[in-house]
């Protein structure tokens, strides 16, 4: 499973994590960037007591293993955050209760439902972020520093808003938030912004990042396009792995590529992928509950060999890994 470890030509600039999961690139693939384990899903159907689908999820090292924050469909079809730990970051046990928010005081503060959700840890604090309800679509924010107490922080934006992700450290003293606005439903739009917050309530300075691309510059993103991971610090700039979208006959198809921002204005984009890194193929990836979606939340990196494991939604459904290179990313991308 581990493999012998290379060397990087590109260097992140993150702390070790020798024991991300990983597998070698199969023999017989060739021109693709990014590869799947090959027991995907790694998380399928009813894996909890009164949850029948984790998807669109999100993990980092905690300790001496892994921990995660998990969209939970729960089967009445409301979805609420539950919190996974693991050794190998690849087999989960689940609490079986969904994550208690709570505000300042300590009272109970919980969302009417919570989805898609991020987990980042800056300076002393690990930040989940997610989408939820306040009068339409919009951000939610809770921050932890033992993930036994989980304190909502104020929405950042009015609604719509969704696909929030934090950077993993302040950029010029400032938290820097990434995130696409929308409308209430299955958003026929999207483009990615950046605002900046010197404490994380009080959010401004809000930048156009990037956007679709119409036409058949590259198909696959003329739809809409939201950030998924956590952004890869780099000596050459932020790496960003995000959902692109089309609109068909058949409706929306999800895949993903991936982005270079500027280390210290991350509204300027360096370089972006024209081609997708990964496409609805496998049946797990294009059957389920919304078909054809590829959908990424986080990825674990080890900045030695730089090797990245990315953590996936499958078709909203189940949760799928696959495996990638930073110098994989960095070289599949074109200059802007």
């Amino acid at each position: 499973m581990r493999g012998r470890k290379k060397r990087s030509k590109y260097k992140m600039i993150s702390q070790p994590v020798p024991n991300v999961p990983w597998q070698e690139r199969p023999e017989n693939l060739t021109g693709a960037p990014v590869w799947r384990y090959n027991e995907n899903p790694i998380i399928g159907r009813n894996p909890v007591k009164g949850v029948a689908r984790i998807f669109n999820s999100a993990v980092m090292p905690y300790e001496d293993g892994f921990i995660g924050v998990f969209r939970g469909e729960q089967t009445n079809g409301i979805p609420y955050i539950y919190l996974g730990r693991s050794k190998d970051a690849i087999h989960w046990n689940f609490d079986e209760n969904k994550i208690n928010f709570v505000d300042e005081e300590g009272k109970p503060f919980m969302p009417r439902y919570a989805y898609d959700p991020r987990l980042v840890k800056v300076e002393d604090t690990y930040y989940i972020i997610w989408c939820q309800d306040f009068y339409g679509a919009a951000i939610g924010i809770a921050k932890t520093t033992d993930f036994k107490t989980f304190t909502r922080i104020e929405n950042p934006f009015l609604p719509f808003n969704r696909n929030a992700v934090l950077f993993p450290r302040k950029i010029n003293g400032n938290f820097v938030l990434l995130s696409r606005p929308s409308d209430s439903g299955h958003t026929p739009f999207g483009d990615i912004f950046v605002s900046e917050s010197p404490d994380m309530k009080h959010w401004g300075v809000h930048r156009y990042v990037m956007g679709t691309i119409k036409g058949d510059e590259s198909a696959w993103q003329s739809t809409k396009i939201g950030a998924g991971c956590i952004p890869i610090e780099t000596e050459e700039g932020w790496l960003v792995i995000y959902h692109g979208v089309i609109n068909t006959c058949n409706g929306f198809v999800y895949r993903m590529g991936c982005a270079l921002l500027d280390l210290e204005q991350p509204w300027k984009v360096l370089k972006r992928t024209k081609n997708y890194i990964l496409a609805p193929h496998e049946i797990y990836e294009c059957m389920g509950d919304v078909p054809n979606v590829v959908f990424p939340c986080a990825a674990l990196t080890d900045a030695e060999t730089g090797r990245i494991a990315i953590y996936y939604g499958c078709a909203d459904t189940v949760t799928g890994l696959a495996f990638t290179t930073v110098n994989e990313l960095m070289e599949s991308m074109e200059s802007m």
